[in-house]
């Protein structure tokens, strides 16, 4: 885990310093698409009309769980009644399980508060 976090903070103060990031929030997105990236990208679709072994995430940040067309979500996803808010993003990362049990999404364990605040950040920014 050690060596992905040093490998954003690289990635950021690189792309910082081409001055092709300015501002906290697009640091912090820059190196959510790394975690991103290493975590998610494998299942999850970036493209809003092609979900994958995942659903896109796309429009995910406060939109309703299990809602999105043309993808199978779990029974206990669809009926949990969860909004993506940061809040529960944070927890569906670390520790999805716990959140939802019985969903379909395998563990992913992103317990880093840093990775957590750099993925959100990410998140936001697909519209």
């Amino acid at each position: 885990m050690k060596h992905v976090v040093t490998g954003l903070k690289l990635a950021v103060l690189s792309l910082m310093a081409s001055g092709a990031l300015a501002g906290a929030d697009s640091m912090e997105a820059a190196a959510g698409k790394q975690v991103f990236s290493h975590h998610c990208h494998a299942c999850h679709s970036e493209d809003p009309s092609r979900n994958t072994f995942g659903p896109s995430l796309i429009g995910v940040y406060e939109r309703k769980a299990g809602v999105l067309p043309r993808f199978a979500y779990s029974t206990a996803l669809k009926e949990s009644g969860l909004i993506w808010s940061e809040e529960n993003l944070r927890r569906w990362v670390a520790d999805n399980e716990k959140l939802v049990p019985g969903t379909r999404m395998r563990h992913v364990s992103i317990t880093d508060v840093a990775e957590q605040n750099y993925l959100i950040a990410f998140l936001k920014t697909l519209k």
